[in-house]
């Protein structure tokens, strides 16, 4: 009996130590748990972007004028050397008021007394032509008499033509003065009330110079218009390309010819992108938080068919990821499971037991959302992801999931 009470006694005491061992335990830290997984990887640089018509044709007036109503609107359809897409009247000349018509007045005037100059030097010259002519004539019947030398004859046969020639200028000038007065009278025309400029026979159509549709119109109404105003924009809603401005740091990460994924432009699946051109400068741009930033602009070239962009259009915001790194069956955790302490990465593996153990990890590459492992985890680990300060080496932990 006394040895049966003493091993009853001593099994109470282990239960009950038991008890209060288990009692005052501490519990299970709940935690996040992710697996480390293999499979592709990128390494992309994001930033927003903005669509755009590649080629753009604008319609200016040929000539100063009145640009009509247009006879179309944004959004038609418009066929290269068929569809008039402007039209451009000539307009008279502005009346003149007094002063104009009086220095126009003294304009021919004076235009008129030059025409009679003119007129007079011809008849001077002319009258030298012939005198020349004669004297030419007296002395080359004296050389033939043998009466005066050749070396007159010579100087006979220079003055000729130089009076030959100065008829040939005041004859010029002559001209020159008429075409003056004709301008300075033409300035005294008024416009004609009876005949004005209109009508098809006057005006001026313009076709559209490719085919496309209409994106923007200058003016919808009737209003005058200078030389090489422009009126009418056309282009080609399905040849779209992309352009978003990079931060120069990472524009000198990617180059032309990598493949980009467009994201967020209304549709139900991603479309693929080619990077085309890297502007060579770059511009300051001031940041929503003030801050200075270098930005440069660089331009995709949409790949993915019209059809499976349905609706997207010139100006549509969208989000580029421009891959400039990638390779398949790569080692990876996510980045929320790593942290830095003296100066390494370390993670919390779970194994089984679910006792959290802090290993050291050798990473590659990363981008926004995972880590490439290079040593310290296998695939299919489990480990912490936002690790608390209650999570620590040794601690027991539980998934989180599992108390919901």
């Amino acid at each position: 009996m006394k040895a049966r009470t003493l091993i009853v006694g001593g099994l109470a005491v282990v239960g009950l130590g038991a008890l209060i061992a288990w009692g005052f335990r501490p519990d299970p830290v709940p935690v996040d748990l992710a697996e480390v997984t293999r499979g592709q990887m990128q390494i992309t640089v994001d930033a927003d972007g903005k669509t755009r018509i590649r080629d753009l044709f604008e319609v200016a007036a040929p000539i100063a004028g009145r640009a009509l109503r247009s006879p179309v609107d944004v959004g038609d359809r418009v066929i290269a050397g068929k569809t008039v897409v402007a039209v451009v009247q000539p307009v008279p000349p502005p009346l003149l008021d007094a002063r104009a018509r009086v220095q126009a007045a003294a304009a021919v005037a004076e235009a008129e007394a030059a025409l009679r100059v003119a007129k007079s030097q011809v008849r001077q010259a002319e009258e030298d032509l012939t005198h020349a002519a004669s004297q030419y004539a007296r002395i080359a019947t004296l050389v033939d008499r043998g009466v005066s030398s050749v070396t007159q004859l010579e100087d006979a046969t220079q003055l000729r033509a130089i009076k030959e020639a100065a008829l040939d200028a005041a004859r010029s000038s002559q001209s020159m003065a008429e075409g003056a007065l004709a301008r300075a009278r033409a300035v005294l025309i008024e416009p004609d009330p009876e005949d004005p400029l209109a009508g098809d026979a006057c005006c001026i159509e313009l076709h559209a110079p490719t085919d496309g549709v209409v994106l923007e119109i200058a003016s919808i109404s009737e209003r005058p218009v200078a030389m090489g105003t422009p009126l009418v924009t056309i282009g080609r809603p399905e040849n779209l390309e992309i352009v978003a401005d990079l931060l120069s740091s990472d524009a000198v990460r990617v180059a032309a010819g990598s493949r980009a994924i467009v994201e967020r432009w209304g549709g139900p699946q991603a479309l693929e992108a080619i990077l085309r051109k890297i502007e060579p400068s770059a511009r300051t741009k001031i940041s929503a938080l003030g801050i200075e930033e270098q930005r440069v602009d660089v331009v995709f070239d949409l790949v993915s068919p019209p059809e499976d962009r349905p609706g997207l259009g010139d100006g549509f915001a969208v989000y580029l990821r421009v891959v400039e790194w990638q390779a398949a069956d790569q080692l990876q955790i996510p980045l929320s499971a790593l942290f830095r302490h003296g100066g390494d990465w370390f993670a919390f593996r779970v194994p089984g037991d679910g006792i959290a153990e802090r290993v050291a990890v050798e990473i590659g590459r990363r981008n926004g959302r995972v880590a490439q492992v290079l040593s310290g985890l296998s695939a299919g680990d489990r480990v912490v992801t936002h690790p608390s300060e209650r999570v620590q080496d040794g601690v027991r932990i539980v998934d989180r999931t599992t108390l919901e």
